[in-house]
C-alpha cells in the first residue's frame, strides 16, 4: 500500500507541529503549509531533515495546487491577542482558506478535516455544550472575526459535502495547552505560566470564577487523528477535556507548580468573554472511543518546563 500524502495547513503552529510529529511517526509523507503569522519555524525545525517532511511557506488565502490524500485545515490565528490584531485577515483566513482547501479536496478527492473551535458556541447559555447546541454568538463584537469565521468555515464544509460529496470532518477544539504554545499568544495557560516564571503579578479578568476546560495537546491530537480516520462520520465532534476549573484555580495550581512569588491581581472582564466553557464529549466517547487521559497537573509540568527553556533562551 502506498504511503499517504497528508497536507497540514498551519502546520508550524502549536497544534499543527504536534500533528506533523504524529503523522510522520505513523509513516505518512507530510506537507506542512504555513505563512508564519503565528506559527514558528522552530516548532518544526527538528523535522526538516526528515525526507518525508516538506515545509512550504504559503498563505491559505491564496489557492495552491497539490496532490494529497488528506488535508488537515488548521490555518488560523487561535488566540484573542493574535486574531484581534488583524481581524479582517483572521476572517479571510477562516473563510477563503476553507474555500481554497475545500476546492483542493474536491479536485483531488482528498478527505479534509476542519479545525473548528468551541468559540462557535460563543458565551453559551447551555452547559456543558453538546454538538447539537447552535451557540450564543455576538456577530459584531471584537471576537466575531474568529467566532463567525469558524462558523462560516463549518457551513462551507457542510455545503461542499452536501453539494459536491467532499469527504469532510469537523472537529470542535476546546482549550488546549502544552509545549510549543507561543510565549506571547495571550492564552490563559501560557499567560499564567510566563507571569509565574517571571514572578510577575498573575492577571485574572473579572473575579476569576469563569470556568474553562483544559485539554493536553497529546490528547487533542489523538482525538483529531481518530476522527480523520473514522469512516462514515462528518462531525462536528467536540474534542476537549470535560474537567472544569475556574480561572482562579488554574492560577493557584500554576503558582504552586512553578514555586512562584507571583500575586493574583484582578482586571475588568473583556467584552464577550465566555463565563463557562466545557465540552460534552458523549459523541467522541461513543463514536471514536476517545477521552482525554492527561490530567491538568500532569500536563502542566512539561508545559512549564518548555516555557522555562524558552524564557531562559531569550
Amino acid at each position: 500500500m502506498s504511503r499517504k500524502r497528508i497536507l497540514v495547513t498551519g502546520g508550524a503552529g502549536f497544534l499543527g507541529s504536534h500533528l506533523c510529529d504524529r503523522l510522520l511517526q505513523s509513516g505518512a509523507d507530510v506537507i506542512c503549509l504555513d505563512n508564519f503569522f503565528t506559527g514558528s519555524k522552530s516548532n518544526v525545525s527538528h523535522l526538516l531533515s526528515d525526507p518525508r517532511f516538506e515545509l512550504v511557506r504559503h498563505d491559505v488565502v491564496h489557492p495552491i495546487l497539490l496532490e494529497v490524500d488528506q488535508i488537515f485545515n488548521l490555518a488560523c490565528p487561535a488566540s484573542p491577542v493574535h486574531y484581534q490584531y488583524n481581524p479582517v485577515k483572521t476572517i479571510k483566513t477562516s473563510v477563503m482558506g476553507a474555500i481554497n482547501m475545500l476546492g483542493l479536496a474536491k479536485r483531488v478527492r482528498a478527505r479534509i478535516l476542519q479545525a473548528s473551535t468551541s468559540e462557535v458556541y460563543g458565551d453559551p447559555n447551555l452547559h456543558p455544550q453538546p454538538e447539537s447546541y447552535w451557540g450564543h454568538v455576538n456577530p459584531i463584537g471584537i471576537r466575531s472575526c474568529y467566532d463567525e469565521g469558524k462558523r462560516v468555515a463549518e457551513t462551507l464544509m457542510m455545503d461542499y459535502h452536501r453539494q459536491n460529496k467532499v469527504d469532510i470532518r469537523i472537529i470542535r477544539i476546546f482549550n488546549t495547552y502544552g509545549p510549543r504554545m507561543a510565549v506571547n499568544d495571550g492564552r490563559v495557560v501560557s499567560n499564567f505560566i510566563v507571569q509565574a516564571l517571571r514572578n510577575q503579578d498573575i492577571t485574572l479578568y473579572g473575579d476569576g470564577s469563569q470556568t474553562r476546560s483544559f485539554c493536553f495537546v497529546s490528547d487533542l491530537i489523538e482525538g483529531m487523528l481518530r476522527l480523520m480516520n473514522c469512516d462514515g462520520i462528518t462531525g462536528p465532534l467536540n474534542i476537549g477535556n470535560p474537567g472544569e476549573f475556574t480561572i482562579r484555580e488554574l492560577a493557584e495550581i500554576v503558582i504552586e507548580l512553578t514555586g512562584s512569588r507571583s500575586q493574583i491581581v484582578h482586571r475588568p472582564l473583556p467584552q464577550d468573554d465566555p463565563v463557562q466553557r466545557q465540552p460534552d464529549i458523549t459523541q467522541a466517547r461513543a463514536v471514536l472511543g476517545w477521552e482525554p487521559k492527561v490530567s491538568l497537573r500532569e500536563g502542566l509540568k512539561p508545559t512549564i518546563e518548555y516555557f522555562e527553556r524558552e524564557l531562559s533562551a531569550q
